[in-house]
């Protein structure tokens, strides 16, 4: 994991330290997988606030600490604002499809869930 230089700057894990194991278990988790699919749908940097989740503020910032911690995500401050982005370019490299693969699986299973 890449050390943060600054009080305002996150430790993120380089592209060789993302693993599998980890990815996995950061999207194992409907609320991470929420705001994942959220991100991507925004294909822009989007603040966590931005981001609705129905628990707490703690328990959001936990997620998207094992988001960034995983490698799935980055986090930049912008000014006060907690900037995220899907680390798609890295993600794709490492491991080709799976990202693309486990958010049109979470499509399709929320229409199915969703159908009458």
């Amino acid at each position: 994991m890449t050390a943060a230089t600054s009080p305002r700057e996150l430790p993120h894990p380089a592209r060789d330290d993302i693993r599998l194991e980890g990815v996995l278990h950061a999207l194992s988790d409907p609320m991470r997988l929420r705001v994942v699919r959220e991100l991507a749908a925004a294909d822009t940097e989007v603040t966590c606030s931005d981001v609705e989740l129905p628990v707490s503020k703690s328990t959001t910032t936990h997620h998207f600490r094992v988001l960034r911690e995983s490698g799935v995500i980055r986090q930049t401050y912008r000014g006060t604002a907690k900037m995220n982005g899907l680390r798609r370019d890295d993600l794709d490299a490492l491991f080709p499809g799976l990202l693309d693969a486990v958010l049109a699986a979470a499509r399709d299973q929320a229409a199915r869930l969703a159908a009458p």
